[in-house]
């Protein structure tokens, strides 16, 4: 009778440490920027324009919007400077809605890496919100050049757009946390925030000023973080004549409500995802 082989080990990884959400800030930064250059990058290979796609998108859109809205219905008359305006809407509305959009199937679409590797869940929605941060810095080159060949001069209060940036991409990472967080459970989320998306396209002063809002509904409309946003950086940038949003929403003090909302969004995101991320690797 021949002797029986030694039996192996057998290494037994639990779903929800292993897709549990741990790790320093600077590991997860660290893994997040690796992931979003390597997505980045991915991106457009074999494209042979490569990133000018980036930019080629919202100046295509803008084009078209432009003409409807000078040209038809003669907005730019009313409006100093609204070719650029809606310019700079477009562009940070479309980052916006790129981070929360491709934040919904973040998790989902990399079920085989989730479950193979071990590292911090949270990487994955920050990733998608850097590699939306590096196509917004290559379209704000063809921006930065349009507005100047509008005859725009760049003063001291242009620093606000790296506010406005900061202020919207944590606005937006809080929204793809909770939205990549919920998916994972309820697939509903993605046809429903597609939906929200648009209905917050036309809520925002986009195609068009908050001065055009009636005066009643001015306060509580600007409570949009992203209406608040752009409605100061028209001051800061595109018309230095036009009202800031303190004198649109009633006083400092109530300029203050739209980042209390982002704040509260950013913490409900992170808190939902924190909570949730022990059992995602189970429910994919």
């Amino acid at each position: 009778m021949s002797a029986a082989a030694p039996t192996q080990p057998v290494t037994v990884i639990e779903p929800g440490r292993h897709s549990g959400h741990t790790g320093s800030p600077r590991r997860v930064l660290t893994l997040a920027w690796t992931l979003a250059v390597t997505d980045w990058k991915l991106r457009f290979y074999g494209s042979v324009l490569g990133a000018i796609w980036t930019v080629a998108r919202p100046f295509a859109f803008f084009g078209v919007v432009y003409f409807i809205f000078t040209d038809i219905v003669g907005l730019d008359q009313n409006v100093k400077n609204y070719g650029v305006y809606i310019l700079l809407g477009l562009v940070f509305f479309s980052f916006f809605a790129e981070v929360t959009g491709n934040s919904v199937q973040a998790l989902t679409m990399r079920e085989n890496l989730l479950r193979k590797m071990y590292f911090p869940l949270i990487v994955v929605p920050l990733a998608v919100a850097l590699t939306a941060l590096l196509n917004l810095a290559t379209t704000f080159v063809a921006v930065f050049i349009f507005v100047l060949a509008n005859g725009i001069t760049p003063t001291w209060t242009w620093l606000e757009l790296l506010v406005g940036v900061a202020i919207v991409a944590t606005f937006a990472t809080g929204l793809g946390m909770l939205l990549s967080a919920l998916y994972v459970r309820y697939r509903d989320v993605q046809p429903i925030w597609e939906v929200v998306s648009q209905m917050l396209f036309y809520a925002t002063p986009v195609i068009y000023v908050a001065t055009l809002v009636p005066s009643q509904y001015r306060s509580v409309y600007l409570c949009n973080p992203l209406a608040a946003v752009l409605t100061q950086l028209r001051y800061a940038i595109v018309d230095p004549t036009a009202p800031t949003l303190a004198q649109l929403i009633g006083g400092s003090a109530r300029a203050l409500i739209p980042l209390g909302i982002v704040v509260v969004v950013f913490a409900l995101g992170l808190w939902v995802f924190s909570r949730a991320s022990p059992r995602i690797a189970e429910n994919l």
